[in-house]
């Protein structure tokens, strides 16, 4: 079994708002491969009623975490390039707000740095094998203009088995091979990933979707771990998760 955690995020598209954050956009991945799995997630208690039974619709059981604040990012796009606004700031996850979880893999989707601190990585990572998206090592905690910078605690990366980059976050970190992880993924948007494991790099191919691309890295890592827990190899695993955000695009 797998586990997925994060905060809900309120989306805000030029089309309207509507229900995000990572537990969502991968639990979008988790209803078409069918896997046993668990979500923890939360939101401020006023947004519950209105955020979380979208998520809870989408099959895999979640448990719920009281919250006191809900982030909230305006989008717009023009192709793969996406301009991000930061309107609020959700809740920071201490040790003590994870439940016990009988899963092998967790991944952790921060919105922010500030969400998941390395003390609560590292208690994950006493117990599980942790994947993390590197937003939450690059977002800076800030309202407004969405700002990237590298000035996070790399402790964090030695509890991390599998970190999953964009290419944006992956400039920012510089060279993928040299952070001491296990496992980096650097997507790529409609252009496919790169797998770096090993002393090696494998590029994975993919096909242009005409869709809006908005939580595809979040299905993009909840598939990847499923393939990784499932016994197939890091380029495997990419090879599925590809295959699975183009299916949820093509939807």
């Amino acid at each position: 079994m797998i586990a997925l955690l994060g905060n809900l995020a309120e989306d805000l598209l030029e089309r309207g708002p509507r229900v995000g954050g990572g537990t969502y956009y991968g639990a979008r991945a988790l209803q078409r491969l069918r896997v046993p799995a668990r979500i923890v997630t939360r939101c401020a208690e006023e947004d519950r009623d209105r955020l979380l039974p979208r998520l809870v619709r989408l099959g895999t059981p979640v448990r719920y975490v009281r919250g006191h604040s809900t982030a909230a990012f305006s989008f717009t796009y023009d192709g793969d390039v996406r301009t991000m606004t930061v309107e609020r700031l959700g809740d920071v996850w201490s040790p003590a707000d994870v439940p016990e979880l009988r899963a092998r893999w967790v991944h952790v989707a921060p919105l922010s740095r500030v969400e998941w601190p390395v003390e609560t990585v590292a208690a994950l990572a006493r117990r599980h094998r942790v994947s993390l998206d590197g937003q939450g090592l690059v977002r800076v905690p800030e309202l407004g203009p969405l700002r990237l910078d590298g000035d996070f605690d790399r402790d964090v990366l030695r509890h991390i088995w599998v970190l999953k980059l964009a290419d944006e976050e992956a400039e920012v970190l510089g060279d993928p091979a040299a952070l001491g992880v296990r496992e980096v993924v650097v997507t790529h948007g409609s252009r496919g990933s790169t797998v770096y494991c090993g002393g090696s790099a494998e590029f994975v191919p993919a096909h242009a979707v005409d869709a809006d691309p908005t939580g595809s890295g979040d299905a993009f890592a909840a598939a990847y771990i499923v393939g990784r827990n499932s016994g197939l190899g890091p380029a495997g695993a990419a090879r599925r998760a590809t295959a699975v955000v183009a299916s949820l695009l093509e939807r």
